[in-house]
């Protein structure tokens, strides 16, 4: 299973309320510092909110990078997060 699968399976059983898309941007960084695009180390979330209720958007942060420490642990280098 690769980065962007354990990602989604992690985030779709702690975040139900959302929809999920998971982008990996990898390539975009090819080039910069030791990365040659590959790997999944560069990953961007997107989550639509399914109901119309008040978001706290610093919890979802944290939340999501405390289930995504041991990602940080294997390889992952940067993490976008964008929340509609």
């Amino acid at each position: 299973m690769n980065r962007k699968q354990r990602i989604q399976i992690l985030l779709e059983k702690n975040f139900k309320e959302f929809s999920i898309q998971i982008v990996d941007n990898s390539n975009l960084h090819s080039g910069h510092g030791k990365f040659d695009g590959s790997n999944e180390t560069h990953i961007k979330i997107l989550l639509d909110s399914k109901f119309n209720h008040k978001i706290n958007r610093l919890e979802i942060h944290r939340k999501i990078n405390n289930l995504l420490k041991n990602e940080y642990q294997i390889g992952l280098h940067s993490l976008e997060i964008k929340i509609n």
